[in-house]
C-alpha cells in the first residue's frame, strides 16, 4: 500500500514533466553548446600534450566520461534546493508539513518522475549515441549491474545534500546564493566538470575520501569499467565507499531537518 501511495506521487511527476516540452528543446540545446566547448577544450589540452595518454585517460575516454557527466547530471539533478526555498519563501512548507507523510519522503517521490522522463529522455539516448559514435569504447557487461546499484546510491547521497542545503534556508530564507555555491563544489569535485584523474595526486586523494566523488565519479568508473582493469575487490571497496555515504549523509540530513524546523518562519499564505 504504502508503494502505491509514492509510486502515485510518481506518475504525478511524470505527467508534470511531460508537460514542459520546451524547457527539454532548451536544456538538450544548452548540453550540445556546452559539449561542443568540452570537445575542443579537451581537444587542445591533449594537442598541447603531445601525447595520446593523459593521467592514464585517452581523448576518448575523457569525452565519453565528461558527455555521460552531464547526461548523468541531467539524470539525477531534482532542484530540490529550489523547491525547499520556494515552499519555505511562499509558506506552502507548512501545507507540505501537515500532510500524512514524511516532507523528505514527499519531496523525493514528488521529482521521482523527473528520473523516468529524464532517463529515456536524456540519459539513455546520449548512452547509446555515445556507444555507436566511439563503436562499442563503452563495455558491455557486469560492469552495467555495477553502475545500475551505484546510480542508486549515488542519487541519494546527491539528494540528502541537497536536503541539507534546502534545510539552510530555514535560517537564511534565501537560498539562491548558497545553491548555486553548492552546485559548483559538488559538480567540481565529484569529477563532474574534470575528471579527478587529472587532479593533483594529493589532491585527489583528499577528494576521492568524500561524498561528492561518490555521486558521479564512481558509477561513471564502473559505467567505463572493462572488467580487467580493476581488482576483483575494488568493485565491492566502490560500492562499500558509496554505501557508507549513502548512511551518514541520510542520518545528517534528517538530524540537521528535524533540529532546523523550529527555525521556520512564515512571511507568505
Amino acid at each position: 500500500m504504502k508503494l502505491k501511495k509514492y509510486l502515485s506521487l510518481t506518475r504525478a511527476g511524470i505527467i508534470e514533466a511531460l508537460q514542459f516540452r520546451l524547457s527539454f528543446v532548451v536544456m538538450v540545446i544548452g548540453n550540445l553548446l556546452y559539449l561542443i566547448v568540452v570537445y575542443f577544450l579537451w581537444k587542445a589540452i591533449y594537442e598541447s600534450a603531445g601525447t595520446d595518454v593523459v593521467n592514464g585517460m585517452t581523448f576518448t575516454d575523457t569525452l565519453i566520461y565528461l558527455v555521460l557527466a552531464t547526461a548523468l547530471f541531467n539524470f539525477m539533478e531534482m532542484y530540490t534546493v529550489w523547491e525547499i526555498g520556494r515552499n519555505i519563501q511562499s509558506g506552502k512548507i507548512i501545507l507540505d508539513l501537515l500532510k500524512p507523510m514524511e516532507y523528505r519522503k514527499y519531496l523525493f517521490w514528488s521529482y521521482s518522475g523527473s528520473f523516468v522522463t529524464q532517463f529515456f529522455l536524456t540519459f539513455l539516448p546520449t548512452f547509446i549515441a555515445v556507444a555507436i559514435v566511439t563503436h562499442g569504447a563503452i563495455p558491455l557487461g557486469i560492469n552495467l549491474l555495477f553502475f545500475a546499484v551505484s546510480v542508486v546510491m549515488a542519487v541519494s547521497i546527491n539528494y540528502s545534500i541537497d536536503f541539507i542545503v534546502g534545510t539552510i534556508c530555514l535560517y537564511t530564507e534565501s537560498i539562491w546564493g548558497i545553491n548555486i555555491m553548492k552546485q559548483v563544489i559538488v559538480l567540481l569535485l565529484s569529477g563532474a566538470t574534470i575528471p579527478l584523474a587529472f587532479f593533483p595526486d594529493k589532491l585527489r586523494d583528499a577528494v576521492e575520501l568524500l561524498p561528492f566523488s561518490a555521486i558521479y565519479d564512481v558509477p561513471l568508473k564502473f559505467l567505463l569499467w572493462d572488467g580487467i582493469s580493476m581488482e576483483p575487490h575494488e568493485p565491492w571497496c566502490m560500492l562499500g565507499f558509496q554505501l557508507f555515504w549513502c548512511v551518514v549523509m541520510l542520518v545528517i540530513s534528517k538530524l540537521f531537518w528535524k533540529l532546523s524546523l523550529r527555525q521556520i518562519t512564515v512571511n507568505g499564505g
